[in-house]
């Protein structure tokens, strides 16, 4: 099986003799074994298959990817009240019988309560800045089979956005 710039497409990598039946984990592994750096039509250069890269963060995958984090977060934590998205850093994707989506983001308290009906979270003014105001960096894994219509966040962590140590100066001074 050689690469070439046309033939069966899956994922962004193209394979002549493929055929559409080849379940996208066979098309990688078939077509590794010839596939190194070679540059397609317009491409200099492309990912190796089964690697992460880097993807578009306001690609539809990635949308519903921190949808599903953020709700993930706000049912496991005990806050009173939702968080949402802020910022989106970093979006990549990666292949593995499915889809491997990581994600490095910020998400803020917003004005919304648990206690209230389920709100749409986009609608939910973030904390003004004051006592009740928390934001946390995470880094969330998400695995989806669009497929399916199936998706699930395999590990997260959040933690607190890291605070500018003081230096020597402003230690003297208190």
């Amino acid at each position: 099986m050689s690469l070439v710039g046309v033939g069966v497409g899956v994922g962004g990598y193209f394979c002549n003799n493929c055929t559409s039946e080849l379940l996208v984990t066979e098309l990688v592994v078939n077509c590794a074994a010839n596939y190194k750096t070679l540059p397609l039509a317009g491409h200099k250069h492309r990912p190796v298959p089964g690697s992460s890269h880097n993807i578009s963060k306001n690609d539809p995958g990635v949308q519903n990817a921190v949808l599903v984090s953020t709700y993930t977060f706000n049912n496991e934590s005990n806050d009173i009240f939702f968080f949402r998205v802020y910022a989106i850093k970093v979006a990549q994707i990666q292949i593995v019988k499915g889809i491997k989506y990581v994600l490095e983001v910020t998400i803020s308290r917003t004005i919304c309560r648990k206690s209230m009906s389920p709100p749409s979270l986009d609608k939910c003014p973030f904390q003004p800045e004051g006592a009740l105001q928390q934001m946390f960096n995470c880094h969330f894994e998400v695995w989806a089979i669009p497929w399916k219509h199936w998706s699930k966040v395999t590990s997260f962590v959040c933690h607190p956005p890291s605070r500018l140590l003081p230096t020597g100066s402003e230690v003297a001074r208190r």
